[in-house]
């Protein structure tokens, strides 16, 4: 049988949770018989209960010897918090076939969860597609190998390298075809955009994700927006902190800070205010960083993939860290530019 069309179906499952998974990896679920899908589930916020478990629990059909569970990830086998492993699911539904597309590299499962099932009389095939598994989750990958979540830096510049007009006024580079590319491809298959408040005073972004090649409307959580502003220089007109806005947006800002009258005035528009140290250099201790960004506390679920849009000071600092993943350059079409 060739199994790859039920581990795509899997991704795209699992890719319905996008933004809403926190920390944790999306992850899609289906069974098969005599080759046809006759249930599925997925992983749909951070805290629910996993793929396996929800498609079981919502399972209809007796199962039969020769059922396949698909899954693009590893199922685990230890208890995380009140959620039972995914594992013993399996085991008590009577599935005796698991496919799965890659390992999980947590240490705690990594290899364990097949074992289990094995040790239990269940066959396991995998991985199957591990790459594209391994790319699709590449923000947990990073997390659990790195403690990080994973960067991608995006620079649009003209022919001759220029991101700006002579006197630094804002310059069109990009076309409509690679601005479109750019929400879907980029912003929209992140958790988070960041960039430096130069960015947000100088041009005022939405810094989300509007526009698709298909022309579909986003149906997915917008990504987190993340501004490093050590001295508090945002505006509370700029559209990120007006209106309902404020709600997405995380400023990061120096812990030495004075401008608790801003910080309050901030927090009353929805932002979280971060404060965390500055090195000697006078850029952000990108480790204090990525701890804050991978926390889960009270609403705020973690994140695992960062789409960093700039400005050049921005790129400069996750280049000097040594925490840049994927770079992305846009060369504007236009020769003028």
């Amino acid at each position: 049988m060739d199994h790859a069309p039920f581990l795509h179906r899997c991704l795209s499952l699992a890719a319905r949770a996008r933004g809403h998974t926190g920390i944790n990896p999306m992850v899609g679920a289906v069974l098969v018989r005599d080759g046809k899908i006759i249930a599925e589930a997925h992983h749909e916020e951070f805290g629910s209960h996993h793929a396996e478990a929800k498609l079981i629990n919502k399972l209809d059909h007796k199962i039969q010897q020769e059922d396949g569970l698909y899954l693009n990830l590893e199922p685990c086998c230890h208890t995380l918090k009140k959620t039972p492993p995914c594992t013993d699911a399996i085991i008590k539904s009577g599935i005796k076939r698991v496919v799965f597309g890659m390992l999980d590299p947590n240490p705690k499962v990594s290899g364990k969860g097949v074992e289990e099932l094995q040790k239990n009389g269940i066959e396991v095939v995998g991985p199957i597609e591990r790459a594209q598994c391994e790319w699709f989750n590449r923000g947990f990958v990073s997390l659990i190998t790195k403690g990080r979540p994973w960067i991608t830096l995006k620079r649009a510049q003209g022919r001759k390298g220029q991101i700006a007009h002579e006197d630094g006024s804002k310059m069109k580079i990009t076309s409509d075809e690679q601005n479109r590319w750019s929400h879907s491809f980029l912003r929209a298959k992140h958790d988070a955009i960041l960039v430096g408040v130069g960015t947000v005073v100088s041009d005022d972004p939405f810094l989300t994700a509007r526009m698709t090649n298909d022309q579909e409307p986003m149906t997915r959580q917008q990504p987190l927006r993340i501004v490093l502003d050590p001295d508090l220089r945002i505006p509370l007109s700029a559209k990120i902190v007006s209106s309902e806005m404020g709600k997405g947006t995380m400023v990061v800002t120096k812990d030495s800070g004075d401008s608790k009258e801003k910080m309050v005035e901030l927090r009353e528009c929805g932002v979280r205010v971060i404060q965390i140290p500055m090195d000697a250099s006078g850029v952000f201790e990108m480790q204090a960083l990525f701890r804050v960004l991978t926390t889960p506390t009270q609403d705020f679920h973690g994140i695992t993939s960062v789409l960093v849009e700039g400005g050049r000071k921005t790129w400069e600092a996750f280049r000097a860290a040594k925490a840049v993943d994927c770079e992305v350059r846009l060369i504007g079409k236009n020769n003028d530019v």
